[in-house]
Protein backbone atom coordinates (compact mmCIF):
# COMPACT_ATOMS: atom_id res chain seq x y z
CA UNK A 1 0.00 0.00 0.00
CA UNK A 2 1.87 3.22 -0.67
CA UNK A 3 2.49 5.59 2.54
CA UNK A 4 0.18 8.28 3.54
CA UNK A 5 0.50 12.01 2.30
CA UNK A 6 1.03 14.46 5.32
CA UNK A 7 -0.79 17.66 3.96
CA UNK A 8 0.57 20.56 5.51
CA UNK A 9 -1.33 23.32 7.11
CA UNK A 10 -3.29 26.25 5.27
CA UNK A 11 -0.80 28.35 6.85
CA UNK A 12 2.93 28.05 8.05
CA UNK A 13 3.83 28.78 11.73
CA UNK A 14 4.98 32.09 12.68
CA UNK A 15 8.03 33.62 14.72
CA UNK A 16 8.74 37.16 15.61
CA UNK A 17 11.95 36.62 13.30
CA UNK A 18 9.51 35.21 10.61
CA UNK A 19 7.00 38.38 10.83
CA UNK A 20 10.26 41.08 11.19
CA UNK A 21 11.69 39.71 7.96
CA UNK A 22 8.76 41.39 6.75
CA UNK A 23 9.59 44.45 7.79
CA UNK A 24 10.55 46.68 4.79
CA UNK A 25 13.96 47.81 6.53
CA UNK A 26 14.76 43.70 6.49
CA UNK A 27 13.95 42.66 2.93
CA UNK A 28 14.45 46.03 1.18
CA UNK A 29 18.54 46.03 0.92
CA UNK A 30 18.43 42.42 -0.69
CA UNK A 31 16.00 43.50 -3.35
CA UNK A 32 16.73 47.23 -3.32
CA UNK A 33 17.96 46.52 -7.52
CA UNK A 34 14.44 45.19 -8.25
CA UNK A 35 12.28 47.69 -6.46
CA UNK A 36 11.20 50.88 -6.16
CA UNK A 37 14.20 53.74 -4.82
CA UNK A 38 13.11 54.06 -1.50
CA UNK A 39 14.44 56.40 2.02
CA UNK A 40 14.24 53.69 5.36
CA UNK A 41 13.98 56.58 8.45
CA UNK A 42 14.62 54.37 11.38
CA UNK A 43 14.33 54.68 14.50
CA UNK A 44 11.43 56.76 14.94
CA UNK A 45 11.34 58.30 18.62
CA UNK A 46 8.50 57.78 20.75
CA UNK A 47 7.30 61.13 21.00
CA UNK A 48 6.28 60.92 16.67
CA UNK A 49 4.70 57.12 17.94
CA UNK A 50 2.48 59.01 20.36
CA UNK A 51 1.53 61.67 17.48
CA UNK A 52 0.23 58.72 15.14
CA UNK A 53 -1.63 57.22 17.82
CA UNK A 54 -3.11 60.64 19.26
CA UNK A 55 -6.81 61.12 18.14
CA UNK A 56 -7.62 63.49 15.59
CA UNK A 57 -6.17 64.51 12.20
CA UNK A 58 -3.81 67.78 12.74
CA UNK A 59 0.09 68.61 11.78
CA UNK A 60 3.15 68.95 13.46
CA UNK A 61 3.93 72.33 14.22
CA UNK A 62 6.54 73.59 11.28
CA UNK A 63 5.21 70.59 8.87
CA UNK A 64 3.55 72.84 6.31
CA UNK A 65 5.19 74.42 3.58
CA UNK A 66 3.57 77.34 3.86
CA UNK A 67 4.58 80.58 2.58
CA UNK A 68 5.38 84.20 4.42
CA UNK A 69 2.43 86.09 3.93
CA UNK A 70 0.18 82.82 4.35
CA UNK A 71 -3.06 84.33 6.58
CA UNK A 72 -2.66 81.51 9.08
CA UNK A 73 -3.59 82.73 12.86
CA UNK A 74 -0.29 83.38 14.94
CA UNK A 75 -1.86 80.94 17.31
CA UNK A 76 -2.10 78.20 14.15
CA UNK A 77 1.70 78.79 13.43
CA UNK A 78 1.40 76.25 10.29
CA UNK A 79 0.04 73.51 12.18
CA UNK A 80 -2.97 73.26 10.05
CA UNK A 81 -4.99 71.02 12.33
CA UNK A 82 -5.32 70.79 16.25
CA UNK A 83 -6.74 67.79 18.04
CA UNK A 84 -10.68 68.11 19.65
CA UNK A 85 -9.47 65.46 22.40
CA UNK A 86 -9.34 67.53 25.89
CA UNK A 87 -6.45 65.21 26.26
CA UNK A 88 -4.60 66.23 23.40
CA UNK A 89 -5.59 69.89 23.14
CA UNK A 90 -2.86 71.48 24.84
CA UNK A 91 -0.01 69.10 23.31
CA UNK A 92 2.21 70.41 20.58
CA UNK A 93 4.23 68.26 18.53
CA UNK A 94 7.24 69.52 16.29
CA UNK A 95 9.29 67.23 14.20
CA UNK A 96 11.53 69.61 12.88
CA UNK A 97 14.30 66.33 12.54
CA UNK A 98 11.98 64.63 10.62
CA UNK A 99 10.99 67.30 8.58
CA UNK A 100 13.80 67.98 7.50
CA UNK A 101 14.39 64.42 5.97
CA UNK A 102 11.00 63.86 4.47
CA UNK A 103 12.21 67.16 2.69
CA UNK A 104 15.44 65.81 1.65
CA UNK A 105 14.15 62.78 0.32
CA UNK A 106 11.22 64.81 -2.04
CA UNK A 107 13.75 66.83 -3.03
CA UNK A 108 15.91 63.63 -4.57
CA UNK A 109 12.92 62.01 -5.79
CA UNK A 110 10.48 64.43 -6.92
CA UNK A 111 7.54 63.33 -4.50
CA UNK A 112 7.60 60.06 -2.60
CA UNK A 113 4.65 58.02 -1.18
CA UNK A 114 4.93 56.54 2.33
CA UNK A 115 4.27 53.50 4.38
CA UNK A 116 5.47 52.23 7.73
CA UNK A 117 7.50 48.71 8.35
CA UNK A 118 4.65 46.80 6.84
CA UNK A 119 1.31 49.25 5.96
CA UNK A 120 0.90 51.61 3.61
CA UNK A 121 -2.05 54.21 4.43
CA UNK A 122 -3.23 53.20 0.35
CA UNK A 123 -7.14 53.39 2.41
CA UNK A 124 -6.33 57.20 2.73
CA UNK A 125 -5.33 57.89 -0.78
CA UNK A 126 -8.53 60.31 -1.14
CA UNK A 127 -7.44 62.80 1.04
CA UNK A 128 -4.58 64.06 -1.67
CA UNK A 129 -5.98 64.91 -4.96
CA UNK A 130 -7.12 61.82 -7.17
CA UNK A 131 -5.06 63.11 -9.74
CA UNK A 132 -2.03 61.87 -8.21
CA UNK A 133 -2.93 59.60 -5.28
CA UNK A 134 -0.83 59.37 -2.67
CA UNK A 135 1.85 61.59 -4.28
CA UNK A 136 3.93 63.50 -1.10
CA UNK A 137 5.26 66.33 -1.90
CA UNK A 138 5.94 68.13 1.58
CA UNK A 139 5.66 66.63 5.51
CA UNK A 140 2.46 67.81 6.09
CA UNK A 141 1.09 65.66 3.08
CA UNK A 142 2.94 62.34 4.44
CA UNK A 143 1.18 63.17 8.07
CA UNK A 144 -1.60 63.43 6.58
CA UNK A 145 -2.08 60.21 5.45
CA UNK A 146 -0.48 58.59 7.87
CA UNK A 147 -2.94 60.16 10.35
CA UNK A 148 -5.58 59.29 8.53
CA UNK A 149 -5.03 55.86 7.51
CA UNK A 150 -6.57 52.58 9.36
CA UNK A 151 -4.28 50.95 7.87
CA UNK A 152 -0.71 51.90 9.53
CA UNK A 153 -2.50 51.72 12.77
CA UNK A 154 -1.55 47.87 12.32
CA UNK A 155 2.26 49.00 12.79
CA UNK A 156 1.58 50.44 16.15
CA UNK A 157 -0.10 47.58 17.80
CA UNK A 158 2.58 44.60 19.10
CA UNK A 159 -0.83 42.13 19.23
CA UNK A 160 -1.40 43.29 15.81
CA UNK A 161 2.05 42.96 14.14
CA UNK A 162 2.92 39.84 15.91
CA UNK A 163 -0.46 37.85 15.33
CA UNK A 164 -0.07 34.18 15.13
CA UNK A 165 3.26 34.38 16.98
CA UNK A 166 3.41 32.22 20.38
CA UNK A 167 5.54 35.29 21.88
CA UNK A 168 6.03 38.60 20.78
CA UNK A 169 8.75 41.33 21.64
CA UNK A 170 7.75 43.61 23.88
CA UNK A 171 8.86 46.79 21.56
CA UNK A 172 10.48 46.77 18.01
CA UNK A 173 11.33 50.00 16.07
CA UNK A 174 9.53 51.96 14.02
CA UNK A 175 10.13 53.17 10.69
CA UNK A 176 8.87 55.65 8.32
CA UNK A 177 9.46 54.53 4.71
CA UNK A 178 9.73 57.31 1.91
CA UNK A 179 9.44 55.54 -1.54
CA UNK A 180 9.69 57.29 -5.24
CA UNK A 181 6.31 58.22 -6.12
CA UNK A 182 5.38 57.90 -9.73
CA UNK A 183 1.78 57.14 -11.82
CA UNK A 184 1.30 53.56 -10.97
CA UNK A 185 -0.70 51.71 -14.07
CA UNK A 186 -3.08 49.48 -11.26
CA UNK A 187 -3.85 46.93 -14.14
CA UNK A 188 -0.68 46.10 -14.37
CA UNK A 189 0.04 44.87 -10.52
CA UNK A 190 0.12 41.44 -9.17
CA UNK A 191 -0.21 39.47 -6.26
CA UNK A 192 1.75 36.03 -6.06
CA UNK A 193 1.44 33.34 -3.36
CA UNK A 194 4.63 31.34 -2.46
CA UNK A 195 4.39 28.35 -0.56
CA UNK A 196 7.13 25.80 0.59
CA UNK A 197 9.14 27.94 -1.98
CA UNK A 198 6.84 27.05 -4.86
CA UNK A 199 5.16 29.62 -6.84
CA UNK A 200 1.35 28.18 -6.48
CA UNK A 201 -0.93 31.89 -7.54
CA UNK A 202 -0.89 35.06 -9.42
CA UNK A 203 -3.98 37.28 -8.66
CA UNK A 204 -4.78 40.36 -10.72
CA UNK A 205 -4.34 42.53 -7.33
CA UNK A 206 -6.82 45.89 -8.46
CA UNK A 207 -10.66 44.68 -8.26
CA UNK A 208 -11.51 45.89 -11.83
CA UNK A 209 -12.37 44.70 -15.17
CA UNK A 210 -9.68 45.05 -18.21
CA UNK A 211 -10.05 43.49 -21.41
CA UNK A 212 -6.38 42.55 -22.26
CA UNK A 213 -6.64 40.42 -19.44
CA UNK A 214 -8.79 37.83 -21.31
CA UNK A 215 -6.34 37.38 -24.14
CA UNK A 216 -4.98 33.95 -23.76
CA UNK A 217 -1.43 35.23 -25.40
CA UNK A 218 -1.65 37.73 -22.86
CA UNK A 219 -1.87 35.38 -19.57
CA UNK A 220 0.76 33.23 -21.09
CA UNK A 221 3.13 35.99 -21.42
CA UNK A 222 2.15 37.26 -17.73
CA UNK A 223 2.85 33.62 -16.30
CA UNK A 224 5.85 33.08 -17.65
CA UNK A 225 7.49 36.62 -17.11
CA UNK A 226 6.44 36.46 -13.38
CA UNK A 227 7.62 32.59 -13.09
CA UNK A 228 11.32 34.00 -14.59
CA UNK A 229 11.16 36.39 -12.49
CA UNK A 230 10.87 34.89 -9.26
CA UNK A 231 13.18 32.12 -10.14
CA UNK A 232 15.75 34.22 -11.25
CA UNK A 233 15.36 36.65 -8.48
CA UNK A 234 13.62 35.43 -5.77
CA UNK A 235 13.64 31.78 -5.17
CA UNK A 236 15.97 30.28 -2.67
CA UNK A 237 17.63 33.88 -1.81
CA UNK A 238 15.76 34.73 0.63
CA UNK A 239 15.79 32.04 3.82
CA UNK A 240 14.75 34.77 6.20
CA UNK A 241 10.96 33.88 5.24
CA UNK A 242 11.54 30.32 5.53
CA UNK A 243 10.19 30.16 1.83
CA UNK A 244 6.46 31.17 2.54
CA UNK A 245 5.87 34.45 1.14
CA UNK A 246 3.47 36.96 -0.88
CA UNK A 247 4.74 39.37 -2.75
CA UNK A 248 3.37 42.50 -5.00
CA UNK A 249 4.76 42.43 -8.26
CA UNK A 250 4.21 45.21 -10.91
CA UNK A 251 4.83 44.54 -14.44
CA UNK A 252 6.41 46.78 -17.02
CA UNK A 253 4.24 48.01 -19.82
CA UNK A 254 5.26 45.32 -22.30
CA UNK A 255 4.53 42.51 -19.98
CA UNK A 256 7.78 40.93 -20.38
CA UNK A 257 9.52 42.14 -17.02
CA UNK A 258 8.53 44.24 -13.44
CA UNK A 259 10.05 44.95 -10.16
CA UNK A 260 8.41 44.07 -6.53
CA UNK A 261 6.42 46.66 -4.61
CA UNK A 262 5.95 44.71 -1.71
CA UNK A 263 6.23 41.50 0.69
CA UNK A 264 3.72 40.14 2.94
CA UNK A 265 3.66 37.56 5.23
CA UNK A 266 2.21 34.25 4.05
CA UNK A 267 -0.58 34.59 6.81
CA UNK A 268 -4.77 35.42 7.15
CA UNK A 269 -3.37 38.94 7.42
CA UNK A 270 -2.51 39.21 3.84
CA UNK A 271 -5.91 39.63 1.52
CA UNK A 272 -5.69 36.33 -0.94
CA UNK A 273 -7.45 38.56 -3.27
CA UNK A 274 -9.01 36.63 -6.13
CA UNK A 275 -7.89 33.18 -4.68
CA UNK A 276 -8.57 31.55 -0.81
CA UNK A 277 -5.90 30.37 1.25
CA UNK A 278 -7.87 27.00 0.85
CA UNK A 279 -7.69 27.05 -3.18
CA UNK A 280 -3.73 28.03 -2.74
CA UNK A 281 -3.67 25.03 -0.21
CA UNK A 282 -4.96 22.60 -2.57
CA UNK A 283 -2.45 23.51 -5.42
CA UNK A 284 0.19 22.76 -2.84
CA UNK A 285 -1.29 19.65 -2.52
CA UNK A 286 -1.63 19.02 -6.08
CA UNK A 287 1.86 20.19 -6.74
CA UNK A 288 3.58 17.61 -4.54
CA UNK A 289 7.83 17.46 -5.05
CA UNK A 290 7.72 16.32 -7.90
CA UNK A 291 7.11 18.83 -10.91
CA UNK A 292 6.44 22.66 -10.84
CA UNK A 293 4.04 23.25 -13.34
CA UNK A 294 3.08 27.01 -14.33
CA UNK A 295 1.24 29.07 -11.46
CA UNK A 296 -2.52 29.31 -11.20
CA UNK A 297 -3.42 32.72 -13.07
CA UNK A 298 -6.53 34.31 -11.80
CA UNK A 299 -7.82 37.80 -13.08
CA UNK A 300 -11.23 39.62 -13.05
CA UNK A 301 -12.54 38.38 -16.46
CA UNK A 302 -16.01 40.24 -16.86
CA UNK A 303 -17.59 42.90 -15.58
CA UNK A 304 -19.91 40.93 -13.61
CA UNK A 305 -17.22 39.26 -11.86
CA UNK A 306 -18.12 38.70 -8.07
CA UNK A 307 -15.00 40.57 -7.45
CA UNK A 308 -14.97 42.92 -9.84
CA UNK A 309 -15.34 46.66 -8.57
CA UNK A 310 -19.28 47.98 -8.82
CA UNK A 311 -18.95 52.21 -9.13
CA UNK A 312 -17.08 52.35 -5.86
CA UNK A 313 -13.68 53.75 -4.46
CA UNK A 314 -11.25 51.08 -3.23
CA UNK A 315 -11.38 51.04 0.86
CA UNK A 316 -14.20 53.14 0.66
CA UNK A 317 -15.58 52.28 4.42
CA UNK A 318 -12.20 53.82 5.41
CA UNK A 319 -13.36 56.93 4.05
CA UNK A 320 -15.96 59.41 5.08
CA UNK A 321 -17.03 59.95 8.66
CA UNK A 322 -20.09 60.19 9.02
CA UNK A 323 -20.81 64.14 9.74
CA UNK A 324 -19.12 64.42 7.05
CA UNK A 325 -22.24 63.35 4.46
CA UNK A 326 -23.30 67.28 5.43
CA UNK A 327 -20.58 68.39 2.85
CA UNK A 328 -20.99 65.33 0.17
CA UNK A 329 -24.26 66.15 -1.78
CA UNK A 330 -23.75 66.72 -5.10
CA UNK A 331 -19.24 66.64 -5.33
CA UNK A 332 -17.54 63.55 -6.93
CA UNK A 333 -14.84 62.22 -4.98
CA UNK A 334 -11.86 64.62 -5.96
CA UNK A 335 -14.23 67.51 -5.06
CA UNK A 336 -15.24 66.24 -2.11
CA UNK A 337 -12.34 65.42 -0.09
CA UNK A 338 -11.04 69.31 -1.39
CA UNK A 339 -14.16 70.33 0.55
CA UNK A 340 -13.43 67.93 3.31
CA UNK A 341 -10.26 69.17 3.47
CA UNK A 342 -11.06 73.02 3.69
CA UNK A 343 -14.01 71.98 6.11
CA UNK A 344 -11.51 70.82 8.86
CA UNK A 345 -9.24 74.02 8.09
CA UNK A 346 -12.07 76.19 8.98
CA UNK A 347 -13.11 74.06 11.97
CA UNK A 348 -9.71 74.41 13.35
CA UNK A 349 -9.31 78.32 12.53
CA UNK A 350 -12.63 78.90 14.24
CA UNK A 351 -11.68 76.82 17.40
CA UNK A 352 -8.48 78.78 17.06
CA UNK A 353 -10.37 82.17 17.32
CA UNK A 354 -13.02 81.27 19.98
CA UNK A 355 -9.26 79.90 22.05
Amino acid sequence: MPSAVNKPDVFPSLTPEIILSFQFSSWYPKFASLSIKSTVIRPLTRDFLDYLDADGVFMPEGAEDIPAESTLSDEEDGSGYESDSEDEEHRKFSFPELDAKIREAVSRYGAVFPKLNFSSPRDAAWMLPASSPLKCVSPADVYLLLKSSDFVQHDLNLGHVFDGCESAPRIYDLELVLRKWYPVDRSRELRCFVRQEKLLGISQRDPNYYDFWNESGTQIKVLDSVKTFWENNIKGKWPEAGGDYVFDFLLTRDLSRGHIIDFNPYAPRTDPLLFTYEDLHDLLFVRGDDYTPQPELRVVDSPSHPAATRNAPAHQHNMVPLEALTISSGRGVQDFAGALRDEIRRSMQDDSDDD
